[in-house]
């Protein structure tokens, strides 16, 4: 176990150094919209709250919060201006508070009718990321005697002669873009996130070896086919088969399958294809009632390379506040997935 929790905190404080860390990306990216995409800002013309969890890799290195991430996000659509606004706070937790990464956003979208039935809406975003590293947290090398671990004799740990960073946190200004292409039955976007890619390093290296946080780039489509209309009494049904890839770094995945949504109750399938190997299949399943809905997401392995006893798989929760009556508002698109 010392031997994982060490491996973990090098792992971790190695890219706080050297800041080319990933963002964190929901398996219900739909129920997230504003942190796949800013032009979904204003998908309702009432408020909509959105509330979202993720618990990834829940067994890792024997710790229950490997890796957490929360956020509480905001928007509206407003018909004088033609225009969404939206507000997004979210936290991402890495090794128990060994690294924790806070993003506060303001978004805006416009719309814009290039034909009868199609539709483009462009949107950016402006956000504040502060990243901040527990120093006392890490593990080093001269930490660790071979017989007692990290504690002496005596019970007390013993120190390293590692000196910490003069600054451990840091504050920077993030840009993004995003537009979208939708009608009543199809949508397709893109997404550019930190367009300025910020510096988060809190060490002092070579900075020709740190480009700063990397630019995100997410294509994503889909469509929606209505199987029972809805109407101001109860909810309607459909089907809306979608797909997303996205690529930051070194990095990338694409998630395919279905969201399937019968009146009450809806559910989900996806599989999840990360770099060259297979990653998981996303299983949801999720209840709505008037102006309230909620989900809750498992992230299967399949990769070959880590089963389910060594990562525990993954948890997502997300719970929606849309404050309007059900299909009061007659929309011309195909975003039922995303309220």
């Amino acid at each position: 176990m010392l031997r994982q929790n060490t491996l973990l905190f090098l792992v971790v404080a190695l890219f706080a150094g050297f800041g080319q860390a990933q963002d964190p990306i929901y398996s219900q990216f739909f129920a997230a919209p504003l942190q796949l995409n800013p032009a979904f800002t204003g998908n309702t013309e009432g408020p909509h709250i959105a509330l979202n969890y993720r618990n990834q890799w829940s067994s890792f290195v024997n710790s229950a919060q490997a890796y957490e991430t929360y956020s509480v996000s905001y928007s509206q659509f407003s018909r004088r201006l033609n225009s969404g606004f939206g507000l997004m706070v979210l936290s991402d937790d890495a090794g128990q508070g060994l690294i924790k990464t806070n993003r506060v956003g303001g978004f805006f979208a416009y719309r814009l009718q290039m034909t009868r039935d199609i539709f483009l809406k462009l949107g950016v975003e402006g956000s504040l990321i502060q990243t901040r590293l527990a120093w006392e947290k890490l593990i080093f090398g001269d930490q660790i005697d071979r017989f007692n671990g990290i504690r002496s004799p005596g019970g007390s740990v013993i120190p390293t002669e590692e000196i910490a960073p003069d600054n451990l946190s840091k504050a920077v200004f993030d840009v993004s873009t995003g537009f979208l292409i939708y009608s009543k039955n199809f949508y397709g976007g893109v997404a550019l996130n930190h367009l300025n890619t910020p510096n988060e390093a809190l060490l002092d290296v070579n900075q020709n070896l740190n480009a700063g946080l990397p630019l995100r780039l997410s294509i994503h489509g889909g469509g929606q086919i209505t199987l029972v209309e809805g109407n101001k009494r109860r909810q309607g049904s459909f089907i809306s088969p979608n797909v997303m890839y996205t690529r930051q770094g070194d990095f990338g995945q694409i998630n395919a399958g279905a969201y399937a949504s019968f009146g009450l109750v809806y559910g989900g399938l996806w599989y999840r294809h990360a770099n060259t190997t297979p990653d998981a299949a996303i299983l949801l399943v999720g209840v709505r009632k008037d102006f309230f809905r909620i989900g809750y997401s498992f992230d299967l392995p399949v990769n070959p390379n880590l089963s389910l006893g060594d990562s525990g798989g993954t948890h997502e929760v997300s719970v929606i506040f849309n404050f309007e009556r059900p299909n009061s508002v007659d929309y011309n698109d195909c975003f039922k997935l995303f309220r």
